[in-house]
């Protein structure tokens, strides 16, 4: 078994493909509208869905906004440098909400950025000479 995708309901298809394209530099992977159902699907990550987990953006034409609840927590993105990726991010037109720094209680370098719809993004700044971050 592996993970396939996680799956977004996003207010707005075309603010929320120039976040994850534009500012986090994903690829729209496949885009598909599905008239009888009134809703579009849109995969977007940062390699082909044959060998990386993607982001599924559904968007129902019908739903402006959703109410996030507080059981949902956040999508991890891995970064060679977060200090460097919130500036990258903040040129880009992002909403970083959590400058990079370490985590509390810990030493791992992460960063929090906000997707249109408010979903939270973390960054995990990742040590490629040690794996246990």
């Amino acid at each position: 078994m592996r993970m396939l995708h996680t799956m977004l309901r996003v207010g707005n298809l075309d603010k929320s493909l120039q976040f994850y394209t534009e500012v986090l530099g994903m690829k729209l992977l496949r885009q598909r509208d599905y008239e009888e159902g009134r809703f579009t699907l849109a995969f977007v990550g940062y390699g082909d869905e044959s060998d990386h987990t993607v982001l599924e953006l559904t968007y129902n034409w019908d739903t402006s906004s959703y109410d996030l609840g507080d059981g949902y927590g956040h999508i991890a993105i891995g970064v060679e440098d977060a200090y460097q990726a919130c500036e990258e991010i903040k040129a880009r037109g992002g909403n970083v909400i959590r400058e990079a720094g370490p985590m509390k209680g810990g030493v791992t370098v992460i960063a929090f950025v906000e997707d249109p719809d408010g979903y939270k993004v973390e960054l995990i700044q990742q040590d490629h000479n040690a794996r246990n971050n």
